[in-house]
């Protein structure tokens, strides 16, 4: 028996349910992996909301993790007992001391990054990797709007776009995290509680518009963000932490002939390539220094409750960790 965290019923923080879990033994093509560190995600908040379905109930949230093989399954894996190992996107099934995997979800972490950094930069990291490189090509010259830019993907947003070039503009909700996305290069921040971010954006770019919004905040800033972007933008909605967006009619794109995008990252990791080169483009840039990972916040596996009432409460800024 291992400890985790279920869901019996959809609700508030208060539905997490610390309880201890049969573990099995893996099967062909599986492994058994000892967590040492979990990435929070808002996804995780919309699953035990009932904003997204999950596959079963009860079920144990969490889709992102760092730890150790303690068990390999039969046939080839590419695994061995000892490696250290990070998967993000799915299965779901983090928030517990251990987890079954199958050996394709995961990567190898390497030796230079520490399993709490590594926890807390694979889904948000390879997140801003496919919406930077895949999504919309950012390039030098490009400027772009990123909402929630003191978030735990909105950080690596600025800070990899500032390095490929583009001028940064960031909305956030307080001082402090207007001081941090400056500092994650961030050209202009927007205190979106204090301004309108629409008509500033227009200041900023005399008129013409963003060519890219990212848009993880949804209900409370989708509209808006269709009037930043100029003629033939891209609008990339990856997330609604203030609730769903309302419907679009298609003729509201029209008059700028705007694309309109709602990726997840699952679909960009489909394949075992694609997995290995997003994951290997975010430790590379980790490594190198491009990315400054913020892990603001740490709790015990058992208050994940507590974790996900501060990141709804918006008391929380870059990463937040469970650790086991």
């Amino acid at each position: 028996m291992v400890k985790a965290l279920r869901v019996h019923e959809l609700g508030g923080p208060e539905v997490l349910k610390w309880e201890d879990v049969e573990m099995g033994e893996p099967k062909e093509g599986e492994i058994r992996v000892k967590n040492k560190a979990i990435g929070i995600n808002f996804i995780d908040v919309y699953f035990r909301k009932g904003v997204y379905k999950a596959p079963t109930m009860p079920f144990t949230p969490g889709v992102e993790a760092v730890g150790e093989v303690v068990a390999v399954g039969p046939g080839p894996t590419g695994r061995k007992v000892g490696d250290i190992v990070a998967y993000a996107g799915g299965p779901m099934g983090s928030y517990a001391e251990e987890q079954i995997l199958p050996a394709s979800k995961v990567v190898p972490v390497p030796p230079s990054i520490d399993p709490v950094i590594a926890a807390s930069v694979m889904a948000k990291g390879m997140t801003a990797q496919f919406l930077l490189h895949r999504c919309f090509k950012v390039e030098k010259g490009h400027t772009i709007l990123v909402h929630a830019a003191a978030g735990g993907v909105g950080s690596l947003l600025c800070q990899w776009a500032n390095a490929l070039g583009a001028t940064v503009i960031g909305t956030v909700s307080t001082k402090e995290k207007a001081a941090q996305a400056k500092d994650d290069g961030c050209h202009h921040v927007i205190l979106y509680t204090e301004e309108d971010f629409v008509s500033h954006v227009k200041e900023i770019t005399s008129g013409n518009g963003v060519d890219v919004v990212y848009d993880s905040v949804g209900k409370d800033t989708f509209q808006g963000s269709l009037e930043c972007l100029k003629i033939r933008g891209y609008m990339v909605s990856f997330g609604q932490s203030s609730g769903t967006p309302d419907p679009v009619p298609l003729s509201a794109l029209a008059p700028k002939s705007l694309f309109l995008t709602r990726p997840s990252l699952m679909q960009y990791t489909i394949t075992r390539d694609e997995l290995l080169e997003a994951a290997g483009e975010v430790f590379a840039s980790v490594a190198s220094g491009v990315l400054k990972v913020r892990v603001n916040h740490t709790y015990p596996l058992s208050e994940a409750a507590k974790a996900h009432a501060d990141l709804e409460g918006r008391k929380t800024s870059g990463s937040v960790v469970l650790i086991p």
